[in-house]
């Protein structure tokens, strides 16, 4: 099949939406969440991927990959509910008993933990453990401390002084089980916040350091049973759990999960065709469209993400320092190229703003027209003709594509460009630390929350700045105050509607001053094996590894 009439092909074969795309599987909306006793329980879900994610500390590590994983292990005191759809958007109870009590003024909120909840060490959850575990966010330096969780009363005091953190806006009453939150100023994304997973509850014992390679407790469905970061990890089943919101967390179907490393992703394709894997995490290359949508329509599922791909400049390093340059790297960009690069229209879509569409109230309507004549002329203008620029990428097939394009569209306007792959699961922290001090890179985003804030925020906002940390989600160094104040005031309207415009003025801010140039907004792409059952995806997590069957 023609490559242009396999990628018809897979998108109208596949590119369905959530109702259809669940069809006869989705998990029933009135499911209690116990599988015990379901034909379905039990087996090894095997899953694959290019590398590790990193740290294995779930208040710390802020990819994707492991993230993904976190969800089955820990839990915070609210979540977003386990759905397809926009419903999955929505936050509902998890630890605690119910929704937050608020206070008029939004200074105060009130919760109450579950009873009879227990760590997989078996260990009883107690509020001593939700004081301790919004302490240890600044002591072991959670990279969303500041820019998440910084309006807590004390929160100042602990960004300042980890090791002196008493964080006075977080009380615990054994007595009577309630939590109380103080907040310095109304946060109208503190609920979501709240849901994040830097928010999870861990044993009040655990290290107030970056856990690196070994697990804390958790009252999830799974559990870390062995790990291994140059060959993989094993999850077996929590032996405390129990269902207590089926919408929160679910008993899991599965019994073991054995998630391995080394497969590129090309080698990851085969192994799913071929039945050794169920399910793979990398990009699928563009060459492979083709095939899934011929001959494995049914084991592809492709499904609405917000997330993106752009160009991250370094305003600290030459000539990125120049607002001309970067603008011009923009133009000098054809988006629907991109789009054909990493796979075509029926699972991306050029983008010309830093937000992703599906965010409320945060589309700009601009267009990104390809301008190379315009481009080298502010080359020329920036005096920067002939400088020389390494473009870091992705080692995997298709990014390296998209790289390969990148780097040609800035030697067109008269930047001396190379290339420098890096391995797909370490690209990210070698990006993020300044001590690398890398360039301009291609990278990606998804959403933490349903909020123009988790791209333009923690992407550009100045507390999400680390030098020379591995976990720096501004790695373009951009700090503006005026743009930084829109983002304070997009964030303390409680009312979305009074919040759109602010974000959207401080999007149209970051297009003009170009930190980050957008390239387009992509689709997943999940290939499963023939024997995973129940496929179950969501906006913000994707698919959910506790939700599927195995045969």
């Amino acid at each position: 099949m023609k490559r242009g009439s396999a990628l018809l092909a897979i998108g109208m074969a596949l590119g369905l939406d959530i109702s259809q795309a669940y069809a006869g599987e989705q998990t029933p909306p009135d499911w209690n969440g116990i599988t015990l006793g379901s034909p379905h329980r039990g087996g090894t879900l095997h899953l694959t991927a290019d590398g590790p994610g990193g740290t294995l500390d779930p208040q710390i590590n802020y990819g994707t990959q492991y993230i993904q994983v976190f969800l089955n292990m820990y839990d915070p005191l609210l979540t977003f509910r386990m759905v397809p759809g926009t419903a999955g958007l929505e936050v509902v109870p998890d630890l605690a008993d119910a929704m937050p009590q608020i206070s008029p003024d939004g200074l105060t909120w009130r919760m109450h933990l579950r009873p009879g909840l227990h760590f997989s060490d078996s260990s009883p959850v107690r509020v001593e453990d939700v004081v301790a575990s919004f302490r240890r966010i600044y002591r072991a330096g959670s990279p969303t401390a500041a820019s998440f969780y910084g309006g807590i009363e004390g929160a100042k005091e602990c960004l300042e002084k980890p090791d002196l953190c008493t964080l006075p806006g977080v009380e615990g009453h054994p007595d009577t089980g309630e939590i109380v939150f103080h907040l310095t100023k109304p946060d109208g994304e503190f609920l979501y916040k709240l849901a994040f997973p830097h928010a999870v509850i861990l044993p009040a014992g655990t290290p107030p350091h970056d856990l690196g390679g070994t697990t804390a407790p958790g009252t999830g469905p799974y559990r870390i049973t062995e790990y291994d970061p140059g060959h993989g990890m094993v999850l077996e089943r929590n032996p405390h759990f129990h269902v207590w919101n089926p919408q929160a967390q679910t008993d899991g179907f599965v019994d073991r999960i054995e998630y391995d490393f080394g497969l590129s992703d090309e080698a990851q394709v085969t192994a799913v065709e071929q039945g050794r894997y169920d399910w793979m995490l990398d990009a699928k290359p563009a060459d492979r469209l083709g095939e899934l949508g011929a001959q494995y329509t049914s084991q592809v599922h492709i499904n609405t993400l917000l997330g993106l791909y752009y160009l991250a400049m370094n305003i600290h390093e030459k000539p990125f320092t120049d607002v001309r340059v970067r603008r011009a790297v923009s133009m000098a960009v054809n988006r629907h190229a991109m789009t054909i690069l990493f796979g075509g229209d029926a699972i991306s879509e050029p983008l010309c703003q830093m937000v992703p569409h599906g965010i409320p109230g945060a589309d700009l309507g601009m267009s990104c027209l390809q301008d190379v004549e315009g481009a080298r002329r502010l080359i020329h203008e920036a005096g920067a003709e002939g400088a020389s620029v390494t473009l870091v990428v992705p080692n995997r097939a298709m990014e390296l594509g998209m790289g390969t394009y990148l780097r040609n569209a800035l030697q067109s306007i008269g930047l001396n460009a190379q290339l420098r792959p890096i391995t797909a699961g370490l690209a990210e922290s070698y990006e993020q630390n300044t001590a690398n001090h890398v360039q301009i890179a291609l990278a990606y985003w998804f959403a933490d929350y349903p909020s123009a804030s988790t791209f333009l925020d923690d992407l550009f906002g100045c507390d999400n700045y680390h030098p020379n940390s591995a976990v720096s989600p501004n790695f373009t160094g951009f700090c503006d105050q005026h743009v930084q104040s829109l983002f304070d005031q997009a964030m303390a309207q409680t009312d979305p509607e009074k919040a759109a415009p602010i974000w959207q003025e401080a999007g149209r801010a970051i297009m003009d001053q170009m930190p980050g140039a957008p390239m387009i907004q992509m689709r997943t792409v999940d290939f499963v094996s023939k024997r995973l059952g129940n496929y179950y995806s969501t906006l913000l997590n994707h698919m959910v590894f506790s939700h599927v069957w195995v045969q």
